[in-house]
């Protein structure tokens, strides 16, 4: 396996040694596992904020499972109300909730919940949690601080703390607790989080075999439908198609209503030129879970297929969603900026991006002041911001796209061609719409026009 770039040989020395340990080793709860990825939802290739991507969403009869787990939690408070742990686990049902359901009305819940907790290690895992969920990404790694004070062999608190320094630009931090959750704990949870920051540093292989190795630890359908989805983003994300769909088909075996690998049969469907299919199937995911990231993706498709008036009514809903999940105190600037510099609105887009960069300066949030900057015609200032955004290595299509775009602006021809040619070379099919532009912009640079 290749060495990647800036990553501490002793991430793959766990991976390695620690992995013989794993049966040894209790698998995380379903809900520890799925929130590696919480901390900043969106798709893979950063089409809603360039974030990791979303786990699994649970099948109904889970989601089922997951309202009777919070009703007999419900009934045990109300025979003992001062069962500290009881009322954390409950917080943190609230927070996995949200997800699943789509809706943020459970944040104010769950956030209830966790302080009637109190102050021990589980809530502070939970309150951690939650603003990762929030996308509070500063409080997330306090809360995390926090939970390791108390809990110093927990992996899940470590986890917390890994997702937060990822996503707040602490490459060195966030490396340091993806290896103690990996000596702490080899399991479904750790070697995620392992294989995305291989992915971020451009270790592709690496990134892959960190999430065979999560596969191979998993226990529970839940699990193996998280680990099956990520493998199908890795093999989508760059231009295997036939590999990805038999990833997404393997994790339907094991939980056959999973909305995210339904998801992803949706894009290999549209990818593969079947349109129709692939718009039903759409039609149906956004009924059943009205997240941005669908939401997006489903307008996009529409609009490139022709369907304006169809798309301008999904980014109505998606900027809906957004308002909601705001006024329940889940700030998305990121994806709001990315989403609004798409459709051209300049003074909406820098606006989001801004506020997003003055709370971190993570490699997903200078890709989108880049973005935001280029569609303002500001070009030369976007082309510094773009150059943070791929410094880590990560192979992102939609980051070789926005590149190129500001390359070409600036009128450094050559190299603007090259970025395009990458982001089509990882990719074809990274956004139904921008891939087009992508390839309408790369012939017009070669054809000299």
């Amino acid at each position: 396996m290749a060495q990647a770039p800036g990553i501490d040989p002793q991430v793959r020395v766990a991976l390695e040694v620690k992995y013989q340990q794993r049966q040894a080793v209790a698998v995380v709860l379903l809900v520890t596992a799925a929130l590696a990825y919480l901390a900043a939802s969106g798709p893979a290739d950063s089409r809603a904020g360039g974030a990791p991507p979303v786990p699994p969403v649970p099948a109904v009869a889970q989601q089922n499972q997951m309202h009777r787990v919070v009703h007999q939690l419900q009934q045990r408070l109300h025979e003992l109300p001062q069962d500290k742990d009881s009322w954390a686990k409950l917080g943190s049902s609230y927070v996995e909730l949200a997800r699943v359901t789509a809706d943020p009305a459970y944040y104010a819940k769950a956030e209830g919940a966790l302080k009637n907790a109190g102050d021990t290690g589980l809530a502070a895992i939970g309150m951690g949690t939650l603003a990762n969920s929030r996308h509070d990404f500063h409080t997330a790694r306090d809360w995390a601080q926090k939970a390791i004070t108390a809990l110093p062999s927990s992996s899940e608190a470590y986890g917390v703390l890994a997702d937060a320094l990822t996503q707040l630009g602490d490459d060195a931090g966030a490396q340091d607790a993806v290896q103690k959750m990996l000596d702490l704990k080899p399991n479904t949870a750790s070697f995620a989080r392992a294989s995305f920051h291989f992915e971020l540093h451009g270790d592709v292989d690496g990134a892959r075999d960190a999430m065979q190795r999560a596969l191979k630890a998993a226990t529970t359908p839940e699990e193996i439908a998280f680990c099956r989805y990520r493998l199908g983003e890795l093999a989508f994300d760059h231009n295997r198609l036939d590999e990805a769909a038999q990833h997404y088909a393997q994790g339907l075996a094991a939980r056959g209503d999973d909305m995210t690998l339904t998801q992803g049969m949706a894009k290999v469907t549209a990818a593969r030129g079947e349109v129709p299919v692939a718009i039903e199937s759409y039609r149906r995911l956004v009924a059943r879970a009205p997240l941005p990231q669908y939401l997006q993706e489903y307008a996009e498709l529409l609009e490139a297929n022709g369907r304006g008036d169809e798309a301008a009514r999904q980014y109505d809903v998606l900027s809906e969603q957004q308002r909601l999940m705001e006024s329940q105190g889940a700030s998305d600037d990121l994806a709001a900026a990315l989403v609004a510099a798409d459709r051209g609105d300049g003074m909406q887009a820098l606006r989001r991006a801004e506020a997003e960069w003055s709370r971190r300066q993570s490699v997903f949030v200078a890709d989108a002041m880049a973005w935001a900057l280029h569609v303002n015609g500001r070009d030369a200032e976007a082309l510094g911001y773009s150059d943070r955004a791929v410094a880590l290595g990560w192979q992102n299509a939609t980051f070789s796209y926005h590149r190129g775009m500001i390359l070409a602006a600036l009128g450094r021809v050559a190299e603007a061609q090259e970025a395009l040619v990458q982001a089509l070379r990882l990719n074809a099919n990274f956004s139904p719409l921008q891939a087009l532009k992508a390839g309408r912009k790369l012939a017009e640079l070669r054809g000299g026009r």
